[in-house]
């Protein structure tokens, strides 16, 4: 049908950069970021841990057509910081949060299977009902 081919929302075409910067020119301190093949999963992740930032002003993000596979950024910061420079640095926290949010649900994971197995064997109390997931 009228449907794209689905590699076509993850594969970047040659010559295609993942990230293109626009400076804003009647906006001072700001910016437009355009990323290819990502969707609203990423963008909301960026803007708000963008928004986190103090010297962030502003940062909002539009998916101009449902079957364009990006997205705008626009970002506006401070005087003392540029946007380029924020985004690197909550793309830097974002990974990092990531990164811990795997490192507990696989320690969680470790200890719900530890715990079933201890009431397979006989051994503890039946968990499988309280698995406690805090992040």
């Amino acid at each position: 049908m009228n449907a794209p081919d689905r590699f076509e929302l993850f594969v970047l075409p040659d010559g295609v950069r993942k990230l293109t910067i626009t400076p804003d020119t009647k906006i001072p301190n700001a910016a437009t970021f355009k990323v290819e093949k990502e969707d609203h999963t990423l963008a909301n992740m960026l803007r708000m841990q963008l928004l986190e930032d103090p010297k962030v002003l502003f940062a909002g993000y539009k998916m101009p057509h449902p079957l364009d596979h990006y997205f705008v950024l626009k970002v506006q910061t401070t005087p003392d910081t540029t946007p380029a420079h924020v985004l690197g640095n909550a793309l830097t926290e974002l990974i990092q949060n990531v990164g811990s949010m795997k490192n507990k649900f696989e320690m969680e994971l470790i200890r719900a299977r530890s715990e079933t197995q201890k009431v397979e064997m006989g051994e503890g109390e039946d968990i499988s009902h309280q698995v406690d997931m805090d992040f």
